[in-house]
């Protein structure tokens, strides 16, 4: 009986990276095919092992090519990135012909490698590559920086809303929305002719960050609540960065209510006085009548031709001058 080997290995990990199974199947073959173009080829020449290219195209005889070689010995045939589903589909009525007719050869599959964690991202950053790339989408080359950042806006609430939708694969579906914007960037930053980055530099950035700021897991630092790993990131952060006032560092292109927000608490937090005039509420507010008349509020200008949320964004900015007027630093938050 002969012997075919569908040697099935990852694109995504480092060529010549096998299980120990996949070089004892490789090295006891009597002969190995492939196509010109696999990954593998490199690695399998380095360490001396022969491999065919010269098979033909056309499934069905390139499964009859293989069969021939396996009745006179074992062959091992290196599958594809794509899985070569018409080889695999031409194989099957091939065998059981030749079985019908008295011949018979044994197939295998071996697992030379597997996909890491996280290995998919390889392909996003391969597609990216592709899309920019020249033959690629016209549309995808002509973008920058400026012209994506609606979409990365809009990207954010669509995720947003699946959060507050409690729906797990709308979640999903947009948070691959969002990483396509962040390899969009990464890719356009590729291309720089004064400072060029890549995703790597992006990835590394962030890992340095996030093992810089958790030394109670990286390093001798300890935390023993969830408030005091808070309080230490903001503290390092501070270190890195520190502040001139308590502006710095706010992204004032946030959303008006949020942006108010986020400069409020940095004002209490650094003890400035707030000049704003507090209008009276009744005792018992809660949530869902605070934004029944932030809702009235909204209506209210509406009818009158004002933009509440230009409204709110002007005062905003001006709260974050008089902020950076008072020239305070070193604040957390």
């Amino acid at each position: 009986m002969g012997r075919l080997c569908l040697l099935i290995t990852t694109h995504r990990v480092a060529p010549g990276l096998l299980t120990r199974s996949a070089w004892g199947v490789l090295d006891d073959a009597d002969r190995r095919f492939s196509r010109a173009d696999h990954p593998l080829l490199p690695a399998l020449v380095d360490a001396g092992l022969d491999v065919a290219t010269d098979g033909p195209d056309e499934p069905a005889r390139l499964a009859r090519s293989l069969l021939d070689a396996a009745e006179k010995g074992t062959v091992v045939w290196l599958v594809g990135d794509d899985g070569d589903p018409a080889l695999t589909e031409a194989l099957a009525p091939a065998i059981a012909s030749r079985s019908e007719n008295g011949s018979s050869v044994e197939l295998e599959v071996v697992h030379g490698s597997y996909d890491l964690p996280g290995s998919r991202l390889l392909d996003v950053v391969s597609v990216m590559d592709q899309l920019r790339s020249p033959g690629g989408c016209p549309w995808d080359a002509e973008q920058t920086h400026s012209s994506l950042a609606p979409y990365l806006v809009e990207e954010t609430f669509e995720t947003l809303a699946a959060i507050d939708g409690d729906d797990p694969d709308a979640l999903r579906d947009e948070l691959g929305d969002v990483l396509l914007q962040v390899a969009f960037h990464a890719r356009i930053g590729e291309e720089s002719e004064e400072r060029a980055w890549s995703i790597d530099d992006v990835a590394a950035a962030l890992v340095d960050k996030l093992v810089r700021r958790h030394p109670h897991v990286f390093a001798d630092g300890s935390a023993t609540s969830a408030a005091e790993v808070e309080q230490n990131w903001h503290r390092l952060k501070e270190q890195e960065r520190p502040r001139q006032s308590i502006v710095d560092g706010v992204p004032l292109a946030l959303p008006a209510l949020a942006l108010s927000e986020k400069l409020l608490s940095r004002s209490v937090k650094a003890g400035l006085p707030l000049e704003v005039d507090e209008p009276e509420l009744p005792e018992d507010l809660d949530e869902r009548l605070l934004g029944t008349l932030l809702f009235g509020i909204v209506s209210v200008a509406r009818r009158r031709g004002i933009d509440a949320e230009s409204a709110l964004r002007r005062f905003a900015h001006d709260f974050a001058e008089q902020a950076r007027r008072a020239g305070l630093s070193k604040v957390d938050g």
